[in-house]
């Protein structure tokens, strides 16, 4: 599918929007003020793929500890800040690569101003974040509730605040919980601005519960051509969500890098213990770059035609199972070396 073009942005050594990848993001569960276990946890994203991460500032001690995490760490730093301009101010100086704060709601036009031309002295973007969890009392009683209609009128107003202050290096995220209005708010701004758009499922949920919304919220406006970068936010590991936006990123042709991983659904044909195969397989090669699919089938009679497409797969049969590349059978492997044999094959390939 083709994107929408939105304005490029540059945050950190990293671009968003324009013809640019869309790029995974995800935050930090430490406690910012200790730099060195937040440092620890942006080096794990990073291995996993991360490539923006943001960080919570709720108050000046955070901010000053931004100064050694922003050193330490290659990845683009994003301040999460709410309310108190000064803490932006901080941030800034400590060598942050973003904001993540809302004008609107840092008081008199002068802070916007002194956000805004810090920010700009520094080529530092803004993002606005809108949640349905903290609309205006006006939009509320205007819009009778919650809406997507409120969500980007609130959000405009933001953008306005930045823009009558000659600022528009802006990046959009406009989240709730309740998907369909996630995926409504979304298509009516893409509408309205060409600035980057931040995807993602507010309080979206434990890890299964979350990577299915995500998975649907997300999904839903890429295949439309929105979204220029996307957080998954989860219930847990902040890993865990890096991994889903990345698989997400994959299912859509975004990232070409990385195995993609299939396997059937089993079904009464089935004679090996294919589920805890499966399952061992995708852990074993969770780390690896190879460019190739793989393929762990069921059935020996079906399972290497249905996978034809695969570069290298394992078809299950009683007690052994075949291991075939582009559908065509290479060996036969009793069922207890099958995992073995195939990353073995997956090794030398």
């Amino acid at each position: 599918m083709e994107r929408i073009k939105t304005k490029q942005i540059k945050v950190g050594n990293i671009f968003i929007g324009g013809d640019y990848r869309v790029t995974v993001q995800s935050m930090t569960n430490t406690d910012t003020r200790d730099a060195d276990e937040t440092l620890m946890q942006i080096r794990k994203l990073e291995n996993a793929g991360c490539d923006i991460i943001r960080c919570a500032v709720p108050d000046m001690e955070a901010a000053e500890a931004l100064k050694k995490i922003t050193k330490n760490t290659t990845m683009p730093v994003v301040a999460d800040i709410h309310f108190d301009y000064r803490l932006a101010l901080e941030s800034i100086k400590n060598g942050v690569s973003a904001l993540r704060i809302n004008p609107g709601n840092i008081g008199a036009k002068e802070r916007v101003e002194l956000v805004a031309k810090s920010a700009k002295e520094k080529q530092i973007p803004i993002r606005i974040g809108v949640n349905s969890g903290s609309l205006e009392k006006d939009l509320l009683e205007k819009y009778k509730g919650v809406s997507a209609e409120a969500l980007v009128e609130s959000a405009l107003k933001h953008v306005e605040i930045l823009e009558n202050v000659n600022f528009d290096d802006i990046v959009i995220s406009i989240k709730s919980s309740n998907v369909k209005m996630m995926i409504d708010s979304y298509k009516l701004i893409a509408k309205k601005v060409n600035y980057p758009l931040h995807l993602g499922v507010t309080e979206a949920g434990t890890i299964w519960r979350g990577t299915i919304k995500s998975s649907i919220g997300i999904g839903a406006l890429l295949s439309e051509g929105i979204g220029d970068t996307i957080r998954v936010s989860l219930t847990g590991d902040p890993i865990e969500e890096v991994k889903v936006g990345r698989e997400i990123l994959k299912t859509f042709g975004y990232i070409k890098s990385g195995i993609e991983f299939v396997s059937c659904p089993t079904c009464g044909r089935t004679s090996i213990d294919l589920i805890k195969i499966a399952n061992e397989v995708e852990k074993r090669l969770e780390n690896s770059n190879k460019n190739i699919k793989v393929a762990v089938m069921g059935c020996v009679v079906n399972g290497p035609g249905e996978a034809r497409e695969a570069d290298i797969g394992i078809a299950g049969g009683k007690g052994e199972g075949l291991i075939f590349k582009k559908g065509k059978i290479i060996k036969k492997v009793k069922e207890e070396y099958l995992v073995d044999e195939l990353i073995n094959e997956i090794d030398n390939m």
